[in-house]
């Protein structure tokens, strides 16, 4: 079975990039694994903390793995925005691929201090783990934001981002550039699109050589995400916008069955929802100018 390691390498070598979809559920789950199957591209599931404790953290690992064997898939599972050693430990010692260990929050020396210790814990654990670190300032919560917050004095330094991939010894970096976790209500209608510094993300490639994730990407202008990848972007996380299109699906299987309460006959319309979103997402990561084998698989 192929490694989530030489799956990034591989995007990396190909210009693309890979899709990182978070998931609430089985349903969801299962809409981005049909969707990746349907284009024959890799794909990333993440449960964030919270996500983790309603799904359960052996149970999505047991169905991920499930489904990667059965069908001999390369899908793979991110413990996301891991705030405790505590927890990545669980994460990984569960089977989950990646660990997002983020302390961000946190002043940047005692960031590397805490990233470098869990990385060496981690890989105790499981050598073959990727960990990631995160720098910079990108908001909390993929929610519906009235305002945007000033995040330009939080944006990631190349200089910040090679000195912590130094020291910390990680595998991938999420730094911040622009993205911001959850969406606009202007964003809803598509009148506004985040806007990315493109500049800042080659220079950290260049300075790092490492794998860059960009997290919060819902609601990104479509060229901007193209010339990310293009500078150097691996993995796009998105959420909010996966989660907007299952509650729009089950609104809309709700209108149209009111007196329906059969879960496995209204749940196919957020599969379908959430389908469209992922299709057109990995579609953009794998874009055929880039990817023409990708395109070939459409």
């Amino acid at each position: 079975m192929t490694t989530l390691h030489e799956v990034l390498k591989q995007a990396e070598l190909e210009g693309v990039a890979i899709g990182h979809f978070n998931i609430s559920d089985s349903v969801t789950l299962n809409a981005v694994f049909q969707s990746a199957r349907d284009l024959n591209v890799p794909v990333v599931v993440g449960l964030s903390e919270g996500e983790r404790k309603f799904f359960g953290v052996r149970q999505a690992a047991a169905m991920v793995k499930s489904l990667r064997e059965e069908h001999d898939f390369p899908i793979f599972l991110n413990a996301d925005h891991t705030h405790s050693l505590a927890s990545a430990m669980e994460a990984a010692k569960a089977g989950f691929d990646w660990i997002v260990y983020d302390m961000s929050t946190l002043p940047f020396e005692e960031n590397v201090r805490e990233t470098k210790a869990a990385v060496e814990a981690l890989k105790t654990v499981r050598p073959d783990i990727l960990v990631e670190g995160e720098i910079g300032d990108i908001g909390s919560g993929s929610e519906i934001h009235d305002a945007a917050p000033d995040l330009r004095k939080g944006l990631t330094t190349p200089a910040e981002a090679k000195q912590f991939v130094e020291e910390t010894g990680i595998d991938t970096l999420a730094p911040a550039v622009g993205n911001m976790h959850g969406m606009l209500k202007s964003m809803l209608t598509g009148d506004t699109r985040k806007r990315l510094d493109i500049e800042r993300i080659h220079v950290i490639k260049v300075k790092t050589g490492i794998f860059l994730t960009l997290h919060g990407a819902s609601g990104t202008a479509d060229e901007d995400l193209r010339a990310a990848i293009a500078a150097g972007i691996t993995v796009v996380h998105i959420n909010t916008e996966v989660r907007l299109a299952w509650r729009r699906g089950l609104e809309t299987a709700l209108a149209k069955h009111p007196s329906e309460v059969v879960p496995y006959k209204l749940l196919p319309l957020a599969v379908e929802s959430v389908m469209q979103v992922v299709n057109s997402r990995l579609a953009l990561f794998s874009h055929p100018r880039l990817n023409p084998k990708a395109a070939g698989a459409r």
